[in-house]
């Protein structure tokens, strides 16, 4: 898939500096899930940032779920939490984040970028690099 960036009066030069400043693919995903306070989504964010499984990790204002649960609707106001990481360690940041948290069946779905600012990317794999023994640097 590519990324346009050109803007309709930009000259031929800015188009190419700025498609060189965009990856098409850049390897990184964002992994959403929610928390039920604001304290534990904290706490969440600090360790996966520590560890190197998140590069960052923004937490929403409170939010409304809803959803049904053991045959009830259910509606509970949670944290949004949004993992931006590498695919090499989208699975260990999975793995930690249930570790971390109370819910029985936590959120967490990784969703593909399909572009964007280049050096941002590069910044979130440079972060989160593969760690093949599991443990953080």
């Amino acid at each position: 898939m590519d990324f346009d960036v050109k803007s309709a009066n930009a000259s031929s030069s800015e188009s190419q500096r700025s498609k060189d400043m965009v990856a098409p693919d850049p390897m990184c995903v964002m992994i959403l899930s929610t928390a039920p306070d604001i304290l534990l989504a904290k706490r969440i964010a600090h360790i996966l940032v520590e560890e190197h499984l998140a590069a960052c990790v923004q937490l929403t204002p409170p939010i409304l779920s809803v959803y049904e649960w053991q045959g009830e609707v259910q509606g509970d106001e949670e944290i949004g939490i949004v993992i931006k990481t590498s695919r090499a360690v989208a699975r260990q940041t999975i793995d930690r984040l249930v570790q971390l948290h109370p819910y029985e069946i936590p959120q967490a779905t990784v969703v593909p970028l399909v572009g964007g600012y280049f050096p941002y990317l590069s910044w979130v794999s440079e972060q989160t690099p593969p760690q093949s023994d599991g443990l953080s640097r």
